[in-house]
């Protein structure tokens, strides 16, 4: 995950509120859009971003500008799928960003992506 004066010092991020081992803020993307509600942690051996509207899930194109403001370019984040018994849904509009901070995500072959 990117330091916090890189993902504060971002043009999108607004109303940023850090705690220990995380904060929340939100981002204004497009000029037409109501803000997205951001929650970022790194505790626990874990980087994480959930990202919500209170009316929709995020596009792709708007996940991949999340991604961008809290991971570096270099960095591969995941969406997991967990097995449905394992479902936590408090917002059915929010999405999840993840990066094991330990550890190297595999990845499927380039030309399969």
């Amino acid at each position: 995950m990117k330091i916090l004066e890189l993902i504060k010092k971002n043009k999108y991020v607004e109303e940023i509120i850090i705690g220990d081992d995380g904060g929340e803020c939100f981002l204004k993307l497009f000029s037409k859009t109501k803000p997205v509600f951001i929650v970022f942690s790194w505790g626990g051996g874990w980087d994480h971003v959930s990202a919500s509207y209170t009316n929709r899930c995020l596009t792709w194109e708007e996940m991949c500008i999340v991604k961008n403001i809290f991971f570096n370019l270099d960095e591969t984040a995941i969406q997991y799928h967990p097995a449905e018994k394992n479902y936590v849904n408090n917002n059915p509009y929010t999405l999840h960003l993840w990066k094991p901070q330990n550890e190297k995500i595999p990845l499927p072959p380039k030309e399969m992506v």
